[in-house]
């Protein structure tokens, strides 16, 4: 299944659902543990995608058989390591020290590329990735100074590292996703394996007293997870991912603040500061930088 949608289009609504991500995680953290929150979050994810991928996950079988080591390793990084230690932190981190950490992400990604793969980076695209950065933390640090120099590192803040890390690397690794795979399989095969390294760690929490509080809050916030951030976000990421390069989706990830504030303009009665234009300005104009096509 390929969206033929532009992929710029597909990241911009990548990006959306996972600030929702970011910003609900922190929500809810009082009322679902962090591992029942992600094995819950891929649980449902798999229930509603199995119907749409159980003729392809069947007609593909010696292909994913072949290919499960291959899967094992998206499964762990993408699925099981990233959303899951991503909840944990944000545990004992702010919601702000979680968007700043996970800024890097693009920056991770084409040091990784040209580490393992020497794609070239150009001048503009350099350019391009340190202004939209540096839109980031404009706006998360309200163009104060003060506020990030105030910053302190904590044990969550360890664990978002850790996600964002897992991240970086898995999106590299997508040019490694076997070709023949429909979308479909591709998403399943993983999840289904990222469930399965979540699982013995989901009884460890439930055992020590992890419970959720059933709500209507909690099951649409769980929903919430399994649909868009996870279905919806993944399967237009990892297309965008192959039709791009990871360089250049990667670099949209530093629109997730710019999403979070428009969310909290519109459901927290936030109001719009100049710092907010001028972060998304540096932002946008960072990824054109980088996303352009220069002529030959």
């Amino acid at each position: 299944m390929r969206v033929t949608v532009s992929p710029y289009i597909l990241l911009i609504l990548t990006t959306l659902f996972w600030a929702g991500n970011f910003v609900l995680g922190r929500a809810v953290n009082t009322v679902i543990p962090p591992i029942t929150l992600s094995f819950w979050r891929w649980a449902i994810a798999l229930l509603m995608l199995l119907p749409f991928s159980l003729q392809h996950l069947i007609s593909q079988r010696s292909l994913i058989q072949k290919s499960w080591k291959n899967l094992t390793v998206f499964g762990i990084l993408g699925i099981a390591c990233f959303n899951t230690f991503v909840y944990i932190g944000l545990h004992s981190t702010t919601a702000t020290n979680a968007l700043l950490l996970n800024s890097i992400i693009p920056v991770l990604i084409v040091i990784i590329s040209r580490m393992y793969a020497a794609v070239p980076v150009s001048r503009a695209q350099a350019t391009g990735i340190l202004m939209s950065l540096a839109g980031v933390v404009i706006i998360i640090c309200r163009a104060d100074v003060t506020r990030l120099l105030a910053l302190r590192v904590n044990g969550g803040d360890l664990w978002v590292l850790l996600a964002v890390v897992c991240w970086a690397i898995h999106t590299f690794r997508l040019r490694l996703r076997p070709a023949e795979l429909h979308p479909l399989s591709f998403l399943s095969a993983i999840i289904a394996i990222g469930l399965v390294c979540i699982f013995p760690f989901y009884l460890w929490e439930i055992s020590g007293g992890g419970r959720v509080s059933l709500d209507l809050i909690s099951c649409v916030s769980i929903l919430y997870v399994g649909i868009f951030p996870s279905i919806l976000a993944y399967l237009f990421w990892n297309q965008a991912v192959v039709e791009l390069g990871p360089n250049r989706a990667g670099l949209f990830i530093h629109l997730m603040p710019v999403f979070g504030t428009i969310l909290s303009i519109v459901f927290l009665g936030e109001s719009l500061q100049l710092f907010h234009l001028v972060g998304i300005c540096l932002i946008s104009l960072g990824i054109y930088l980088t996303t352009a096509r220069r002529k030959a």
